[in-house]
């Protein structure tokens, strides 16, 4: 087996393009990636089954402490997976090979750690074409995995409602579909009548459609009826979107990395009861609760699904109908962990997705409000210097209610206040009104005499038509 170079990487300045020769020369095993988990899901479509895996990395740019970061984070979506993560290697190259992704050389080195450690998986952390996926697995003789098959099996793992199922396999699918694979003449297309060639005949002619056209065109098939399927899912989602807005409910989405605790803050806040895990992806399938302001105006708060560095475009195409959610929200409350050892490249992460979803419906996005979640695991100089990279962020502990309140207070400040100031006595009989005046409005002066309630109070228009009798 071949002798690997370990060596302290020092930060060098990759805009020169300069690369230290034992950086290149080595692939770097990165410490404290090894996990127990022995447990496989099953998955309901295209199982991967990940069980004893080596993580192959190629570091580009940034620091070291990036890169590992980054292989740190693909261990876990690993173990999230199901699998048993036994080496963490990465290779410092300026661009990934577009052969192999490592380059033939470190190839071999792997091929050496897979047979010695007995792994039946190799996890790349990026994305692979076809043709670097189709060598890796032919030179290293195990199955070969990369970020965005890994990311869509856990999303595939976690989905539970039928909108969710329907969005993971479209997006299975769209990853699938260039990637399908054919062996000798099931690769070409056989040509029939003269196009047949000389000596042909009835019977002796090509069979036409290969398997490899079959399995294309039944996915295109499944694709197509997907999308129609999460249209028409779409469709009853906007209903009850344009509902909330025809009766000016405010709506607030909780946005963020997988696994910042928005699930957790969505509990602390509205008391709704769902799900909260220590696991990646936990949350695929938005949740929407009704919350009071302290002034007593009825909001909703949503709770999105988690988003991840280099998350695949694919889910970003296929859970729009989903992450529009939080594009039609009011305001955005966007979690940060700030227990996380680089919650500012969680910021940039979310804010990258958040900006493509604005780019493809050309409009912009809701104000931001941040909160830096989990303090009750953070320690004080840490908190201090994420308010200094963070200014404005509440700080909050979901777990133990700190903070809540206060960031409650805030919620209110920010959203939008009914604009119509209107006066009027309201008759008893109509005590429908003034209690949608008190839910949907704010009552600035309230008065009772023989003729009704006597009210003056900022309203939405379409509440303000509804008193003018009144008035």
């Amino acid at each position: 087996m071949t002798e690997l170079t370990h060596t302290d990487v020092t930060e060098v300045d990759v805009s020169t393009g300069e690369l230290e020769l034992e950086d290149r020369a080595s692939l770097r095993r990165v410490a404290g990636l090894s996990t127990e988990l022995t447990d496989v899901t099953e998955v309901e479509y295209r199982q991967l089954r990940l069980e004893r895996v080596v993580l192959v990395g190629v570091w580009t740019q940034g620091t070291a402490q990036q890169s590992e970061a980054s292989l740190a984070e693909l261990a876990r979506l690993a173990e999230t997976a199901g699998s048993q993560v036994l080496e963490g290697l990465v290779q410092r190259r300026s661009r990934p090979d577009p052969g192999t992704y490592i380059g033939s050389g470190k190839v071999r080195e792997l091929f050496d750690i897979v047979v010695a450690t007995g792994a039946d998986t190799v996890i790349c952390d990026g994305e692979l074409s076809p043709g670097q996926l189709r060598q890796l697995e032919a030179k290293l003789k195990v199955k070969v995995v990369d970020r965005t098959a890994l990311i869509l099996d856990i999303f595939a793992q976690h989905a539970r409602s039928r909108e969710g199922k329907a969005q993971v396999e479209l997006a299975q699918l769209q990853y699938l579909i260039p990637r399908l694979r054919g062996w000798g003449e099931s690769l070409s297309r056989q040509a029939g009548g003269r196009a047949g060639g000389a000596g042909g005949g009835v019977g002796l002619r090509g069979p036409g459609e290969t398997k490899l056209e079959t399995d294309r065109r039944r996915i295109s098939k499944r694709m197509a009826k997907l999308r129609r399927e999460i249209a028409s899912m779409d469709t009853i989602r906007e209903t009850k979107r344009s509902r909330r807005v025809a009766n000016e409910v405010p709506s607030v989405a909780i946005v963020g990395y997988t696994n910042a605790g928005k699930s957790s803050l969505l509990n602390a806040i509205t008391g709704a009861g769902v799900l909260v895990e220590d696991a990646l992806f936990a949350t695929l399938d938005p949740t929407t609760r009704r919350a009071t302001t302290p002034d007593g105006r009825v909001y909703t708060l949503t709770d999105t699904v988690g988003f991840v560095r280099h998350l695949p475009h694919q889910l970003v195409d296929a859970f729009r109908s989903t992450l529009e959610e939080a594009a039609d929200a009011d305001l955005l409350l966007h979690v940060v962990d700030g227990s996380d050892s680089a919650p500012e490249e969680q910021v940039n992460a979310v804010r990258e997705v958040l900006a493509e979803i604005s780019r493809k419906r050309s409009e912009s996005l809701p104000p931001e409000l941040l909160v830096i979640n989990k303090a009750d695991a953070t320690d004080e100089v840490s908190l201090a210097r994420l308010r200094h990279l963070l200014p404005g962020a509440e700080v909050v502990s979901a777990h133990t209610g700190e903070g809540v309140e206060a960031l409650v207070e805030v919620v209110a400040g920010r959203l939008p206040r009914p604009m119509v100031e209107v006066e009027a006595v309201v008759p008893y009989t109509r005590g429908d009104l003034v209690s949608r005046v008190h839910a949907d409005g704010e009552v600035l002066a309230e008065d009772h005499d023989e003729h009704g309630t006597r009210l003056r109070a900022k309203v939405h228009p379409d509440l303000a038509a509804a008193l003018a009798e009144f008035g």
